[in-house]
Formats: structure tokens, C-alpha cells, sequence
């Protein structure tokens, strides 16, 4: 009897364990909707663009959120503008350098200040954004959002989804990208808004 409890009590903590361990999420969207939104706003232009080539892996756990870790890459050839032309300079070699930079990529090292409320939560994620092959660190104010049993709705599979969404700026001189040049045109300062979706089906 007594070797039964145990074994019992046992299969409860693997159950719970196993029910509460993190879970990794897939940003490659096969939707094609993920995206980073970009502005410039300088005196003579404003320009919005978008990148749509994101894919990275997330784990997430729902009972600490602030255990979150991953990294996101976008690749550098996605990124599109309205005019041909602009877009065609924006992969080139004095701007993006696409050929020799084929991606950007931000690499989370760790949160602080996590709110929590429901299936929300907003973190400060410390991070390192890599472009251009230059490095900086930053904390980004990200909002994430776990939806339990929601793949099937997105996607018509099993599984849950993480949602991501943040709103920050970065200067381009700080990644080598043309510094101090045509700022009348493009400014310094690029804003960035991501909304991101991120999948973890279940079998």
C-alpha cells in the first residue's frame, strides 16, 4: 500500500512537472503574416517599409514568464519599400549590404520588471540586436501573450501560440548603416514595430 502512494505521488509530480515545463514556439510563420514594420521621418521623406522574412524559436514558460529565452532573425533580402528604386539602394552595399549581411538578428539575454495579468505579460528584454555585423545592446519593452490551444484557429493544427509585440527606436549610426549621410532624406533615428506569432503545435 505504502509503495503504492509513493508511486502515485510520484506520477502526480512527473504529470505536473511535465505539464508545466516551457515550451519552445516557432516564429517562422508559414501564414507569411509575421512582420517588422519600419519608419524614417526625415525633413524631406518619410518612408515605411516592412520586413516579412522572420524565423526564430522562443521558449516560453507560462508559470514564469520571465524565464523567457530565444532569438529572432529577419532576413535582410525581406526588407521592402513602395519604390523600386529606394528598395533596390536599401539591399545594397552603402545601405543593408543584404549580399554580405543576410540577416538581423536580436538575441535575448535575460528580462526584468515582469508584469504579468492573465495570459499578458510585459517584460524589459535585454537583448543584443546584431546589423550589419555590428553588435549593440539594448532593453527593449516587450508585451507577450500566450494562447493556450489557439494554433488550431491560426493554423488548423494542435498546439498553442505566443504573440510579441514591441514598439522601439534605433540609430543607424550605430550600426554603420551610411552615418551621417542623407539624413535630409533618412533620418537617423528608425522606428521599429514588430508583431510577431510564434508556434508550438502538438503532436
Amino acid at each position: 500500500m505504502k509503495q503504492r502512494i509513493i508511486t502515485s505521488s510520484f506520477l502526480a509530480c512527473a504529470a505536473v512537472m511535465s505539464w508545466a515545463a516551457p515550451i519552445e514556439f516557432d516564429f517562422k510563420d508559414p501564414k507569411g503574416v509575421n512582420n517588422i514594420v519600419f519608419r524614417t521621418d526625415a525633413p524631406l521623406e518619410s518612408i515605411n517599409g516592412t520586413g516579412t522574412g522572420i524565423s526564430g524559436t522562443v521558449t516560453f514558460d507560462p508559470e514564469h514568464p520571465g524565464a523567457v529565452k530565444g532569438k529572432i532573425v529577419l532576413a535582410v533580402a525581406s526588407l521592402n519599400v513602395p519604390n523600386p528604386k529606394m528598395k533596390e539602394h536599401l539591399h545594397g552595399p552603402d545601405w543593408m549590404n543584404a549580399a554580405q549581411h543576410p540577416e538581423i538578428n536580436f538575441e535575448l539575454a535575460g528580462t526584468k520588471n515582469v508584469k504579468t495579468e492573465g495570459d499578458n505579460s510585459s517584460v524589459e528584454a535585454m537583448g543584443k540586436l546584431t546589423i550589419r555585423g555590428v553588435t549593440k545592446e539594448l532593453v527593449v519593452q516587450v508585451k507577450m501573450t500566450y494562447l493556450k490551444d489557439k494554433l488550431k484557429a491560426r493554423q488548423g493544427r494542435e498546439g498553442d501560440l505566443l504573440v510579441i509585440r514591441a514598439n522601439f527606436s534605433i540609430k543607424r549610426s550605430d550600426f554603420g548603416i551610411n552615418a551621417a549621410k542623407f539624413e535630409e532624406k533618412v533620418s537617423d533615428i528608425i522606428d521599429l514595430s514588430l508583431s510577431l506569432a510564434g508556434s508550438a503545435p502538438r503532436n
